[in-house]
């Protein structure tokens, strides 16, 4: 992408879009290069005509192709913010977690702890760190999105085209994702789904949370019992759909919260769980099955259990026998 003048400048600004870009939609493409101009006003320029695509009007819409030259008319622009600098030991913890790298994609497996992204109060994010740890490559972006405290396999595209494969194999269902989460009591053997429709509600102090409700989203995780211990099950977890806190939701639900759920886990299990150490969500995602973006080879990715999780499960075997 080249810019004949600056962002933070009032005048006219032409930028040439190259081929990661292509097949993006126009209001997108100018979404998330006009820092600080609402939505509403991007989406406004474009109807009045005031953006134009190689000298002619297009609706938001639009697909962009390489060399197109996009018109952007005069308006101001939020000054960029300053980068982050993550510490160096930060960044060499996420190097070392890196389990797949190609010339596509690379695929991570995340700490608990660390957030995908910056913002709402966190300075940096996973995706920020691996754009210091990759300086050269040209873009980076997140596939899919993982809760602050889980673990697990995360997978960071580096081509547009790559991003925009990967998210029809989500739409399409077409990639298979697998979690392990070490529940609260016995889980029923028999009990293989959850099926029940989530919705998000902002609590009186602000905090955001989901929960059961038949005018929510519908909403499927199908289970399976990897391993039982005395007051923990071991789980696999495997969303058919892809809202937000869904497994740990509905493993309450299923009268089995996550260990170590603050939001969703009963108060008395939180303190008997810190009573024996256990200070992390007990959930992982721990494999991604798909077809290679551009070789369309069959890919299984498998992320391993920190030494945290790993703890954890030590522990909890050694309570008693099955």
């Amino acid at each position: 992408m080249s810019l004949t003048s600056s962002n933070q400048s009032v005048s006219v600004t032409y930028i040439e879009v190259e081929e990661d870009y292509q097949g993006q939609r126009l209001d997108n493409f100018l979404i998330t290069r006009l820092k600080g101009v609402p939505k509403s006003k991007v989406y406004q320029i474009i109807r009045k005509g005031e953006v134009r695509v190689n000298k002619k009007r297009k609706k938001v819409d639009y697909r962009l192709e390489t060399d197109d030259v996009v018109r952007v008319p005069p308006i101001r622009t939020a000054d960029p913010k300053p980068v982050v600098k993550v510490y160096d030991k930060t960044l060499k913890l996420i190097e070392d977690a890196i389990i797949y790298e190609d010339d596509c994609f690379m695929a991570i497996n995340k700490p608990s702890g660390i957030a995908v992204h910056g913002g709402s109060g966190v300075t940096w994010g996973l995706i920020e760190a691996v754009r210091q740890i990759r300086p050269d490559v040209r873009r980076l972006e997140l596939v899919h999105r993982l809760d602050r405290d889980t673990s697990g396999i995360i997978l960071i595209a580096k081509k547009g085209s790559v991003l925009k494969v990967f998210h029809q194999y989500l739409l399409n269902k077409q990639m298979s994702k697998i979690y392990h989460a070490l529940v609260v009591g016995r889980w029923p053997k028999h009990k293989r789904e959850v099926d029940v429709p989530l919705r998000k509600i902002e609590l009186a102090s602000g905090e955001r949370i989901v929960k059961v409700d038949g005018k929510g989203k519908k909403c499927k995780t199908e289970y399976r019992v990897l391993d039982a211990y005395k007051g923990y099950s071991l789980v696999e977890a495997s969303p058919i759909t892809g809202r937000t806190h869904q497994i740990r939701v509905h493993c309450q639900f299923a009268g089995s919260a996550i260990v170590g759920d603050v939001k969703y886990c009963a108060e008395e299990d939180l303190l008997e769980q810190k009573t024996l150490g256990f200070n992390r969500l007990c959930l992982h995602a721990r494999e991604l099955r798909f077809k290679h973006p551009e070789t369309e080879k069959p890919m299984k990715l498998t992320a391993d259990y920190d030494s945290d999780f790993q703890k954890i499960l030590t522990k909890v075997q050694s309570l008693v026998s099955k």
